[in-house]
């Protein structure tokens, strides 16, 4: 699914192909979790392959690997090159970008004092589908983040959220909310949480979610078409009453959610500001007029 015996990879520098790619058994991701990433899609438009919002991307990964002690010494504009030329090598127009930067060889607890860099990407249809998303409250909570940074993209972070979808899953649900550690809503494993009450969105301030870039998207679209918004903390039971609401993600973009714990919103999915904003991210994301990409 995500490799085949031609797929190129970028790694520490070089160009090879992802099934003659090793690395050692003796580092910090693969025993502790120590790694931080990025999900990037590229989309195909009149003008090619074009990267959404590549700058951010690579920042946010700079920022996390600075968060981690995780030593990276390539630029965002060099990472941006680089993940053009693994779409090019590999013909990839619409795809999902992963770059991966992890520790090299090191069993302690402590930072160490090299890393490697590697980049890949393969063809990824909407993370979560195309149809309404059915949640339930999760039994998990959001990682405190005085016990972490939360606002960095962490691997080990991830564990959270594989054991939250995973519940969810079990029980018959297609994903799970998860609240923080007072008891208010935070966001998705893997994407932030908006819903919609007499016109006006409502999500997540920071502090205990991931500050989504999709996200961002999302605020200035709003801004754009008039849409208040308001970052604040609310429960579950501010969801019920909800007319609506989405995740957003670079893997999920825009994701209509059709119920809470079995409680339905009020107004159908075509009917929601919601739904105007997946129409209004899907043209963004494919438009290079509006200046989101980063060209080379």
């Amino acid at each position: 699914m995500y490799y085949s015996d031609d797929t190129i990879i970028y790694l520490d520098g070089k160009w090879t192909k992802a099934k003659d790619a090793s690395l050692t058994l003796y580092n910090q991701s693969l025993h502790y979790g120590n790694a931080v990433f990025e999900g990037i899609r590229s989309y195909e438009t009149e003008d090619g392959a074009l990267i959404f919002k590549a700058k951010e991307h690579f920042d946010r990964l700079h920022f996390s690997a600075e968060k981690m002690q995780i030593p990276l010494t390539l630029s965002s504009e060099t990472l941006t090159k680089l993940s053009y030329e693994l779409l090019e090598k590999n013909n990839l127009t619409n795809a999902y970008i992963r770059p991966l930067i992890y520790p090299g060889e090191n069993m302690s607890l402590v930072s160490g004092n090299d890393s490697h860099v590697l980049l890949c990407a393969w063809e990824w249809g909407r993370y979560l589908g195309d149809h309404l998303l059915r949640l339930m409250t999760s039994s998990f909570q959001r990682p405190n983040p005085k016990a972490c940074f939360v606002e960095a993209k962490v691997t080990g972070h991830y564990t959270n959220s594989i054991l939250a979808t995973t519940e969810a899953k079990q029980k018959g649900f297609d994903e799970a909310l998860l609240l923080d550690s007072n008891g208010y809503v935070a966001e998705g494993p893997g994407a932030n949480f908006f819903f919609e009450k007499n016109e006006v969105l409502y999500t997540p301030k920071l502090g205990n979610i991931l500050p989504g870039i999709t996200r961002q998207t999302i605020f200035e679209l709003a801004d754009e078409m008039g849409i208040e918004v308001r970052e604040r903390q609310f429960k579950v039971e501010d969801v019920y009453a909800a007319d609506g609401a989405f995740f957003t993600g670079t893997a999920a973009e825009v994701a209509g959610i059709e119920s809470l714990d079995g409680k339905y919103f009020s107004l159908q999915w075509p009917d929601t500001i919601g739904y105007e904003l997946s129409r209004a991210y899907n043209n963004r994301v494919q438009k290079k007029e509006y200046k989101n990409f980063e060209l080379v």
